[in-house]
Formats: structure tokens, C-alpha cells, sequence
């Protein structure tokens, strides 16, 4: 039997957020004891797992919440980690409350970025987008399914790896920003040659094995071209929106176009299209076109749909994806930055909802 969880230090416990599941200890009972006594606070934290990578972070949290209460003079922690049963129960409850948690009654807004082809900076634009939603106060999560040609922790500056809680997986963060790839499960720079099947499972997976918790943005990078990761989003979120990249280029715009049909045979919704590479700013004002012109507003006209954002070359853009230091956050005022920052400000005011279920139900 546990020993009971004094009042105050509950009030102040209740507090401490899990970094990674992303709700109170004691709602989660990792914390079953608690006691108060001549200025002691004794608690007993048993985490998840023992290897456990916010750890650190959890224990001064915890530290630091229970010396604010008053009449604490020192605080004793404990620590162990769950029993098997404990840990089985946690997992059930999570998956329970949230049995489809991408499902077509979602609330979370589901947009896959897509190029025909390789070289257009789509996963460069994936990255900066979702830490510039993430600044805006949005819970965003991404994923890596460029399987082959998976990017998204470097450009993001992260090597961490999720956590195992039972058969599910705590994504890590990075830049606000909560990421899952492929890159995270193989060791150095190991390429995957993998297969449809292989591909399918994986981004399975990715969708319904790891707890994204609470999302208003999920953002998916896609492998270039029309192949089978492409056709797996189509069954596996046939409600998602798509957002198709492309250069200035008109062949390539035009092998984009290819992508956003493949998407609208699925039942997706083509939200529009995003010019990349679209020019270098010279000193005197003006552009250096090195990728040609038209591109982008050519391929929106096409699909009928708009031209959401026209990004132009940046040598911080680069640079900042080599250190892993998005540019929206580290330059917000490079012209590059400002562009993305403002497709993320039309994506954050144009958030879909009709004929989805809301979680309400009439008096």
C-alpha cells in the first residue's frame, strides 16, 4: 500500500508536468507518497523507466515544488521506477484515453509536405514551419517519413532517441517542436533500404505507436515523388491536408504537380503550393532568379489552388540547417525566415473543422 499524499504537497505536486507524456506526476502515479513532518517533505518518484532522459529535469521539479510549500525546510526524494504492473496500467489508461487519436473526427490539423522531387528544401521548409508554429503557442508534432533521406533531427539540432514506456514511444522535443524519425533508430549515418511493406509499417507506426499527447499541428515530411509512403499517408490519413514545395523551376514544378494529384486521388486536400529557393537578394535590391521564375505561381495555377508562400534563397537558411538552428528562430529577420514565418501566421488562421465532430454535445 502506498502512503498517503499530504494536501499541500499534492496542491504543489500537482504541478510538475512529465516532460515527455506531458501531464501531471500525480495524475500519473509517479508519485505515490507524499508525507509532511516537522518541516521534511519525504516523496517517493518512481519513474517510468530507469533510463529515463528527463530524470534530471523531473527530480528538481519535483525538488523545487515541494520546497515552495509552506513550512518545508527540506525535501527528501526517493527515487525508483515502476513496477512492470504499474507501468502496464499507465499505458492502457493513456491509449484508452485517446483510442484514435488521429482519427477522422480529430481535432488536430494533419498537413504532409510534398514534393515531386529531391532538392527543393522540403524538409528544410518542414523543420523551420513547425518551429515557427511552435513559437505561435501551437502544440506541433513532426514526422520524419522521408525514410530513405530522413533529415529532420539534424536540421532540428537533436540526437535524442523516445522513450520506451511499455509497447509505446514519448517523442522527444526539440525547439518546441515534438519529432519522431527513422534517424532515431539506426546507429551513425546508416542508410534504410527498405521496401513498400517495411515503409508502410513504419509510418504506421509512427501514427498510432508513439504519444503525441495533445496536438494542434501534426506536420509530416514526405520522401520526394509519388511512391509508397505517399500512397500509405493516403490510407492511413486519408483527411490530411497537403502543402506541395517546389523551386522556381518550371520542370520541377511541374513533376510537383505529380505529388498533389497523387494526394487528391487519396481524398487529401491540396492546401496550396510553397515557392522555395525563389530568388538570391543581391546588395543593390535586387534578385538573382537562379533557379528561373514562375515556377511556383504556375503549378498553383495548375492545381487551382493558391501560392501560399514564396521563400527566397538564404545563406542563413543553410547554414542554420547544418547547426541545426532553425533560422526562424535564430534569425526571424532574414528574408527567408520572414517568409516562413508568415505562411506559419496564414496556416495558424485557416484551421478546418467542418464536418468534423466536436467534443461537445447539447444540454
Amino acid at each position: 500500500m502506498t502512503a498517503p499524499i499530504d494536501p499541500a504537497l499534492q496542491r504543489a505536486l500537482a504541478t510538475v508536468i512529465d516532460p515527455e507524456i506531458r501531464r501531471p506526476l500525480v495524475e500519473l502515479d509517479m508519485i505515490p507518497a507524499a508525507t509532511l513532518g516537522a518541516g521534511v517533505a519525504r516523496i517517493r518518484l518512481e519513474l517510468t523507466v530507469a533510463a529515463c532522459p528527463a530524470a534530471d529535469r523531473i527530480r528538481a521539479d519535483v525538488h523545487q515544488a515541494a520546497a515552495s510549500v509552506p513550512g518545508v525546510e527540506r525535501v527528501e526524494l526517493e527515487v525508483g521506477v515502476m513496477a512492470p504492473a504499474t507501468r502496464q496500467a499507465l499505458v492502457e489508461r493513456l491509449r484508452g484515453s485517446r483510442p484514435q487519436q488521429f482519427g477522422p473526427d480529430t481535432l488536430t490539423r494533419i498537413i504532409a509536405v510534398a514534393s515531386g522531387k529531391g532538392g527543393v528544401g522540403k524538409s528544410s521548409v518542414t523543420a523551420n514551419l513547425a518551429v515557427a508554429l511552435a513559437a505561435r503557442g501551437l502544440a506541433v508534432g513532426l514526422i520524419d517519413a522521408d525514410v530513405h533521406g530522413y533529415s529532420i533531427p539534424a536540421l532540428l539540432g537533436t540526437e535524442a532517441r523516445p522513450t520506451r514506456v511499455g509497447d509505446m514511444m514519448m517523442p522527444p522535443e526539440a525547439h518546441g517542436v515534438r519529432l519522431v524519425s527513422i534517424g532515431m533508430f539506426v546507429e551513425g549515418n546508416r542508410s534504410v533500404s527498405w521496401r513498400g511493406p517495411m515503409l508502410h509499417r513504419t509510418l504506421n507506426q509512427f501514427v498510432t505507436d508513439v504519444w503525441w499527447g495533445d496536438l494542434d499541428v501534426l506536420l509530416i515530411d514526405m520522401p520526394p515523388g509519388t511512391g509508397d509512403v505517399a500512397i500509405s499517408l493516403g490510407q492511413l490519413l486519408p483527411h490530411a491536408e497537403v502543402l506541395v514545395v517546389t523551386t522556381p523551376q518550371r520542370a520541377a514544378a511541374e513533376v510537383a504537380e505529380r505529388a498533389a494529384e497523387v494526394a487528391r486521388q487519396t481524398g487529401q486536400r491540396v492546401l496550396g503550393v510553397v515557392e522555395n529557393m525563389a530568388g538570391l537578394p543581391q546588395p543593390d535590391g535586387s534578385l538573382l532568379e537562379l533557379f528561373g521564375a514562375g515556377g511556383g505561381d504556375e503549378a498553383a495555377r495548375r492545381l487551382e489552388v493558391p501560392l501560399l508562400a514564396r521563400i527566397p534563397l538564404s545563406v542563413a537558411l543553410r547554414s542554420g540547417g547544418d547547426a541545426g538552428e532553425p533560422v526562424v528562430a535564430a534569425e526571424p529577420g532574414d528574408p527567408a525566415a520572414a517568409a516562413i514565418i508568415a505562411l506559419a501566421e496564414s496556416l495558424r488562421g485557416t484551421r478546418p473543422i467542418t464536418g468534423r465532430s466536436l467534443p461537445i454535445s447539447p444540454a
